[in-house]
């Protein structure tokens, strides 16, 4: 049985101890849960899971590469005993130990274990938030076991029983432990972990022995409230975001350091540091306990019963994912891995109100379509390719209904969309390609139209001399396969798309705002998805062809949908 297999049979026990210790809480009236918190620290977790189908392979990978070549005492006889099983473990939480800690004192490995703080609640729930980056530079602090001798196996199996003992300690419903608490990591002592207290903050690192902290100085017993978080708040339920949030700001911070020697120790320095410099021209408020604010977006309860169910059903397909992950070929592991961790971004994006709901399922539908188109599932394929752009006509066709002064842009925009919907249906089938390129001809001639509106011809004359040249290279390189029919259609093609690239380009350094801008990113991406398409079908033959061809398409259609929308009346009067 596989680790993956293992964390989907422990799934259900991880949900039944949420439930009782919400049931817990709310029966004494100390509810410690909020369901937008509570999906997102799961929903991070779900996606720990499925990326350590990869980088689980790294790290094992490594160890045992270590182990082969210099492993000092490689007794499997020993270490499979019951004192060499307890001994590999205390040496495991022991070398955890350090990870630990090294990820609250070095920038780099707080970049990866951010993850697991960023919650302003804290119940079993948080448990379960775990990073997708750790394992990239973890292995390190484990090489003295490969070098030790413990055999892989033992050391999978520890790692397994270190992390799951962790989840209980989770919870604000267990009071101190008393001798307990002296000896093993607890959930009062790992309360003052998770705590933003400046007298708890870097403590208690200990994953099942609390013994750690109180030989190496970094112990500290509860004995006020704790305040649950970061010092710099997430304020976000995104979890490519809530991965990537640390990282970014070093890199930034990197970026804008003067000195070469501080765009290296901004990497490996305690979180918080900053060069002088950077420090000064981009200044960050200090910290301040009492200024926090638990961030809890408004939500309906339409959306709330929405990202409940499409959670449910995200967690079956990661489920059903790690059940099967390690005997699938790795592109099509990544490939399913890209589509769960596109649905929970969605799912996210709705709770914050970035998304509507519709948007949700179109992007779901997108994402679907692609993967069953670059996998070869046909028949799901013609279910998910039309259902994507039919969610886009309800999106647009809803939002447009209370703004009546919208119409005219909302209807161009509908109709491109319809014609888009016609492309896609002929271009399922075989024999059907120059009805699909007319019917996406007219879609390009309809956002034209669209991106028109109350703006001149054009504006961008740079841009519309790029699109066209992109156009023409892009004719030329394609012109020797094709037949005479044919070249007269994808010119007619080529000159429309690039037209409509030009005038959404042109719209965006006039309107100059975030979403016009989208709009013409959307619009680029059209260009670069036709363009991959021609060239497999028509000059070379690319590896994984769909999934570039439709990730490029959805990106477009859903950039342009989410996006388009009439200029503000002052810039209109510009």
């Amino acid at each position: 049985m596989t680790p993956s297999q293992i964390i989907v049979l422990a799934t259900p026990v991880f949900f039944l101890l949420i439930a009782i210790e919400f049931a817990w809480g709310y029966a004494k009236g100390r509810n410690t849960y909020r369901l937008n918190d509570a999906i997102n620290s799961i929903s991070l977790g779900m996606l720990s899971q499925i990326s350590a189908v990869f980088t689980r392979l790294f790290r094992i990978g490594i160890y045992t590469a270590i182990y082969t070549s210099v492993a000092l005492y490689p007794n499997e006889a020993f270490w499979t005993t019951w004192y060499g099983w307890l001994i590999a473990l205390v040496f495991y939480d022991f070398c955890y130990y350090w990870l630990h800690r090294a990820g609250h004192e070095s920038a780099i490995f707080w970049a990866a274990h951010v993850v697991h703080h960023q919650s302003q609640d804290y119940n079993l729930s948080t448990a379960l938030r775990q990073t997708s980056s750790g394992a990239l530079l973890g292995w390190i602090f484990y090489v003295p076991m490969a070098i030790a001798g413990v055999p892989p196996l033992v050391f999978g199996v520890v790692v397994l029983i270190d992390l799951l003992y962790q989840f209980w300690v989770h919870t604000e419903h267990v009071p101190k432990l008393g001798w307990f608490d002296r000896w093993f990591c607890s959930p009062s002592n790992h309360r003052v972990h998770h705590a933003v207290n400046d007298t708890y903050v870097d403590r208690n690192y200990g994953g099942i022995l609390i013994i750690w902290d109180r030989l190496f100085g970094s112990f500290r017993e509860e004995d006020e409230k704790c305040v649950y978080g970061t010092r710099s708040p997430l304020n976000s339920w995104d979890p490519l975001w809530s991965n990537a949030e640390v990282y970014w700001a070093l890199a930034k911070d990197s970026w804008h350091a003067k000195n070469w020697d501080d765009k290296l120790r901004v990497w490996f320095k305690p979180p918080g540091w900053r060069p002088a410099d950077v420090a000064v021209r981009f200044p960050k408020p200090p910290f301040d306990i009492t200024q926090l604010q638990r961030y809890h977006p408004p939500l309906s309860r339409t959306a709330m019963w929405f990202g409940a169910i499409q959670f449910i059903v995200l967690l079956q397909g990661v489920a059903l994912f790690l059940w099967h992950a390690e005997s699938m070929p790795a592109s099509q592991s990544a490939i399913w891995l890209g589509v769960l961790a596109t649905g929970l971004w969605a799912v996210s994006a709705a709770l914050q109100g970035r998304l509507s709901l519709t948007e949700v399922l179109l992007i779901e539908a997108a994402a679907l379509a692609t993967a069953t188109s670059a996998l070869g599932l046909v028949e799901l394929h013609r279910v998910f390719k039309p259902l994507a752009l039919c969610f886009a006509l309800v999106f647009v066709a809803v939002r447009a209904y209370p703004i009546r002064a919208a119409g005219r842009f909302d209807l161009l925009l509908l109709a491109g969309l319809a014609c888009s919907l016609a492309g896609d249906v002929f271009l399922m089938f075989p024999g059907f390609f120059i009805p699909g390129l007319l019917s996406f001809l007219v879609a390009h001639l309809f956002y034209i139209a669209l991106f028109k509106q109350g703006q001149p011809w054009f504006p961008s004359r740079r841009a519309l001399a790029a699109t066209l040249g992109i156009g023409a290279l892009m004719y030329a390189f394609l012109f020797n396969g094709l037949n005479p029919v044919l070249r007269f259609a994808v010119a007619a093609y080529v000159v429309v798309i690039a037209l409509m690239a030009a005038q959404a380009i042109g719209r965006a350094t006039v309107l100059r705002d975030k979403a016009a801008l989208s709009v013409a990113v959307g619009a680029g991406f059209f260009m670069l998805s036709d363009a991959l398409l021609a060239t497999n079908r028509f000059a070379v033959s690319l590896a994984m062809a769909p999934l570039w061809v439709l990730s490029t398409y959805y990106l477009a259609q859903v950039l342009i949908v989410h996006n388009a929308r009439p200029a503000a009346p002052q810039l209109l009067d510009n």
